[in-house]
């Protein structure tokens, strides 16, 4: 009674429309005062500090600042244009680059939103003056920016990681193969759609233009080597690339590319900060209410439930699947994650699924809630950019949610698919 009740109140909170760290906030404090337990209110401060003070965490200010560095210093613009040689003369070739170009911006920034706002921005404008359809531009736009935080880096395989303990550096490896198939699976619609649509394709591939355009995005590129090839090199931590990819955005920014100059890194810093705060705030509230789930034994009675309910852990595994499906469509990325990570861990411990393959499974959850109303960050951000309305953009979304959704299951069916790449590079 009492775990409904917390529950029920949870979700009245959010449908009211607060944010989600004041609704997780209230719940918890609600709670505790008709308790009339004020010795653990007493302790609110410092459980809220202790829940972002984690050292994996820092990791997230520094991909926010690298990509905010990418978006403004002309590293996007590059890479934009090395896709566009690549495979813009397949049909529907601008789609095709959409997505190539988020494949290797998500490299760098870690971030869904920063992708959809940033690169995004210039994958439209190209779209638009190339006379592409305006719903097939942004849904692409959409569902490719959610490639970023399951391709290494990733701002919430992080999170994930300072929640379970789960190593960052096996998690990045597990993204990988994920990763790439969404991409594909992405490209692969892209071509059904524009092969319906009969949309034009440039019949040759310009290989100056792509010698060109890689010596120029060159540098831009190496960005994701340097972080992966420093992390499992043993040259620096998870958290230590962030600062690294921040000072490399920077240099490349300010002294190669020269498009930033000091004068712009008060507004970029004031931008990473604001972006920042409002996932440590979610963070922090989520480590209050978490402290509430673990007083009343809520994560054991969720097991005990599951477990009682059917004893085959695919059944168990589509359950849970299906409820971060639904929490998707009404709380944002982050916030799916702090709340629902110390409630099903305990699960997928409890019924042999490898924490790893979970932390894949939650982040490719998440990226499907980005896309899907009502609260959907990345479809919002895109609408905004591209003044589509929300309703014209679900609907054009619709083929690439099903590519994006046809990848999650494999993940889910197949643990390979996401353990097989970190078990061989990093072991058992």
């Amino acid at each position: 009674m009492i775990t409904f009740l917390i529950l029920a109140v949870l979700v009245l909170l959010i449908a009211l429309g607060l944010p989600i760290a004041v609704a997780l906030g209230l719940t918890a404090v609600g709670f505790y005062v008709l308790e009339g337990d004020f010795r653990i209110l007493a302790m609110l401060p410092q459980r809220m500090f202790s829940a972002t003070t984690g050292f994996t965490l820092l990791a997230i200010p520094f991909f926010i600042l690298a990509g905010n560095l990418m978006n403004t210093g002309g590293i996007t613009e590059r890479i934009f244009r090395f896709a566009d040689a690549c495979v813009g003369h397949l049909r529907g070739g601008l789609g095709q680059v959409n997505v190539l170009a988020s494949l290797f911006f998500s490299g760098m920034s870690g971030a869904a939103v920063a992708d959809a706002a940033g690169l995004g921005q210039i994958e439209l404008k190209a779209m638009n003056d190339k006379g592409y359809d305006p719903e097939f531009s942004a849904a692409i736009t959409a569902a490719s920016s959610t490639i970023g935080p399951v391709f290494p880096p990733s701002i919430p395989f992080v999170l994930y990681s300072s929640i379970t303990g789960v190593s960052v550096a096996k998690l990045f490896l597990a993204g990988v193969i994920p990763g790439v198939l969404m991409a594909l699976a992405l490209m692969g619609a892209v071509w059904v759609v524009a092969h319906r649509s009969k949309m034009p394709r440039c019949p040759h591939i310009d290989w100056r233009e792509i010698g060109r355009s890689f010596m120029d995005a060159g540098l831009s590129l190496l960005t994701p080597v340097i972080i992966i090839a420093g992390i499992f090199g043993g040259l620096f931590t998870p958290t230590e690339a962030g600062v690294t990819a921040s000072v490399y955005a920077m240099v490349l920014s300010m002294v190669v590319y020269r498009e930033i100059s000091f004068r712009d890194l008060p507004r970029i810093f004031w931008e990473t900060l604001q972006h920042t705060i409002r996932v440590m705030f979610v963070i922090a509230a989520a480590g209050f209410f978490g402290w509430l789930l673990i007083h009343q034994r809520i994560p054991n009675q969720l097991v005990g439930g599951l477990v009682g309910f059917s004893d085959n852990p695919a059944i168990i595994m589509a359950i849970v699947v299906a409820i971060l499906l639904v929490l998707g469509m009404f709380l944002e990325g982050i916030a799916v994650i702090v709340l629902t990570v110390p409630l099903f861990a305990p699960v997928m411990t409890e019924i042999g699924v490898d924490p790893i393959q979970f932390g894949v499974i939650m982040v490719m959850c998440s990226m499907v809630g980005l896309l899907t109303p009502p609260v959907g960050m990345v479809l919002f951000a895109v609408s905004s950019i591209s003044n589509l309305g929300v309703g014209r953009l679900s609907r054009a979304l619709m083929p690439y949610l099903i590519g994006l959704c046809a990848v999650l299951l494999a993940v889910v069916a197949l643990p390979a698919v996401s353990t097989w790449l970190p078990n061989l590079v990093l072991g058992n």
